[in-house]
């Protein structure tokens, strides 16, 4: 089932998934993605949550105001507000990749109340975090929208599936038509990597964000072959556990879904 809804200037589309009768979790994606990224892991943990999986503003099929605010207090704001919109009222399972940790994971320091768990894949929250080459070149006036605007489809696939050969040209054309063919959403993608300021944004948030993860059942599922955030990352959010799949890439939900969803019932299950 997916719905829209409007949230802080921005039309969200979401997808539900699941059981009614299962825990409510929330799954937030990152860059170029949308909520389809989810998909394979929801199909295994189906039985056991409420999933919900939104594309994120200015993402997928969102769309946001062209001021959309990105700072980590109103990403926060608008998880909130969504999770309340959308009727989750009850603690929720987290799960977030990329830029999604930054969405879920500020909303998880502000609204530690409202977090069953936490499953972190692939990103950073980190003052200690640089950018990687690409996101130095979107980084960058002019030649990143050129260099945005240049990229076909053969490309994106060729570098993607060297990263993470388990994606499918099916799965990726896909993310191809709802990322780099819409203007809006090359400008969001350039404003995401462009108005954060790792060095700067994270300070106090991931010492926060450690101390939460110390309290309530928490993980970190890494693809050790990322290219985008060194592996040695995964041990510095101060999770409860921490696993390495050494071969997967960025995009482990999506290349070893059954194997993160093994991981994931075991983690759960075993603070029961």
């Amino acid at each position: 089932m997916s719905k829209n809804i409007n949230i802080l200037g921005a039309n969200v589309y979401y997808q539900v998934a699941g059981t009614e009768a299962g825990e409510p979790a929330l799954f937030l994606h990152g860059v170029p993605d949308s909520g389809d990224m989810w998909n394979p892991l929801i199909a295994r943990l189906g039985s056991q949550l409420r999933a919900v999986a939104p594309d994120l503003p200015g993402l997928g099929r969102s769309t946001a105001l062209a001021d959309f605010d990105l700072s980590l207090e109103n990403m926060a704001r608008f998880v909130e507000s969504f999770r309340l919109t959308a009727g989750l009222t009850e603690p929720v399972h987290l799960f977030a990749h990329d830029f999604g940790g930054h969405y879920g994971l500020a909303w998880a320091v502000r609204h530690p109340e409202a977090v069953r768990s936490i499953t972190i894949f692939n990103t950073s929250f980190f003052t200690s975090y640089r950018w990687h080459p690409n996101a130095q070149i979107y980084r960058v006036p002019l030649l990143g929208e050129l260099t945005l605007r240049a990229i076909n489809f053969n490309m994106f696939r060729k570098v993607v599936q060297n990263i993470s050969p388990a994606l499918t040209p099916e799965y990726l054309r896909g993310v191809f038509e709802m990322s780099y063919t819409k203007p809006s959403v090359r400008r969001m993608i350039l404003r995401l990597y462009r108005e954060r300021n790792p060095a700067v944004d994270f300070a106090g948030w991931e010492t926060e964000l450690r101390e939460l993860n110390a309290r309530i059942p928490s993980a970190v599922m890494w693809g050790d072959r990322d290219p985008f955030a060194a592996s040695n990352f995964a041990e510095q959010f101060g999770a409860q556990h921490v696993y390495h799949f050494s071969d997967y890439g960025h995009w482990l939900p999506l290349e070893g879904p059954a194997a993160v969803a093994e991981k994931w019932l075991a983690t759960v299950n075993a603070t029961k």
